[in-house]
């Protein structure tokens, strides 16, 4: 799927937060990562735009970038939430065992008393 392979590199999900703060131009974008080369950025972007969670509108000479948050909404309904939803599920089950725990702890049963001697009475 072309969204995972987008979000999977760790610059491309720098770009997203870069752009999630408004729309910006290419290359403002650019200058944000001034360890990469534009090239670099470039073909970050085109994965991007390939995914759709970027869409870019030209103006003039300038090509403004807009992050599409669409795409990673659907990827969240249609697989993560399932798993959140488990996920939920297991710590709720594992509260009741933590909680019944600490309940059995706090209230040791008494062991039977012993004589002198080691013999019960």
């Amino acid at each position: 799927d072309r969204v995972w392979k987008a979000l999977a590199d760790s610059t491309r999900r720098d770009i997203l937060d870069v752009l999630a703060e408004r729309p910006q131009t290419t290359g403002e974008v650019v200058g944000r990562f001034p360890h990469l080369c534009r090239t670099a950025v470039m073909k970050h972007m085109d994965v991007l735009v390939e995914a759709e969670l970027v869409i870019i509108r030209r103006e003039g000479r300038q090509r403004w970038n807009y992050l599409n948050p669409a795409p990673i909404q659907a990827v969240c309904d249609r697989w993560v939430s399932r798993h959140v939803r488990h996920l939920a599920s297991a710590m709720g089950r594992l509260r009741e065992v933590v909680e019944e725990q600490q309940r059995i702890q706090s209230h040791p049963i008494a062991a039977p008393a012993t004589r002198a001697g080691g013999t019960e009475p």
